[in-house]
């Protein structure tokens, strides 16, 4: 099975997109927890904040500081969550990388013999899944299309090989 992906179309440049190598990129998601923690994250920034600084400081003052883990225990930990985890990445970095012309109005994302398309601006907050439990997508990847609003979180685009700008 191929594991590239290309966007072309209205673009100014094509895209070759290679979803084997995400799992080392900080802009990587964790799935399991993105959907429910982004509806959480419309939450006043400053509100919680304070909040969270209030309670640690409480606990401080009546616990004492408690030192923070080693770089090794968050190595270890950061490796598990690698060899565990499901992750995924924004689209819309590749997108605009990729330029859309002038005219683009739409995304079509490309699944075997289907093809979902969708409007640009909603392209935009697409999520591509491409680790599964710690393992890349090989049988029904190279990666799956999440919708922004998590509209699709149990039943994603599978089988996605190739994005074209229309």
């Amino acid at each position: 099975m191929e594991s590239i992906i290309r966007i072309e179309g209205k673009v100014q440049y094509s895209i070759t997109l290679d979803p084997g190598v995400w799992i080392f990129d900080d802009r990587r998601l964790d799935l399991d927890t993105y959907f429910t923690e982004q509806s959480a994250e419309e939450i006043d920034e400053l509100e919680a904040y304070t909040k969270a600084a209030s309670k640690q400081w409480e606990r401080e003052i009546s616990e004492g500081a408690i030192q923070p883990p080693t770089l090794k225990t968050e190595r270890k930990y950061k490796k598990e969550q690698l060899l565990t985890g499901s992750f995924g990445i924004k689209f819309a970095p590749f997108l605009k990388n990729a330029e859309p012309l002038e005219d683009a109005s739409s995304v079509v994302f490309v699944s075997g013999k289907t093809e979902v398309e969708i409007p640009l601006a909603k392209a935009q907050d697409v999520v591509f899944g491409f680790s599964q439990k710690g393992k890349p997508l090989k049988d029904d990847g190279p990666v799956h299309v999440y919708f922004g609003d998590g509209s699709n979180q149990l039943s994603p685009l599978k089988h996605v090989n190739r994005i074209i700008v229309k």
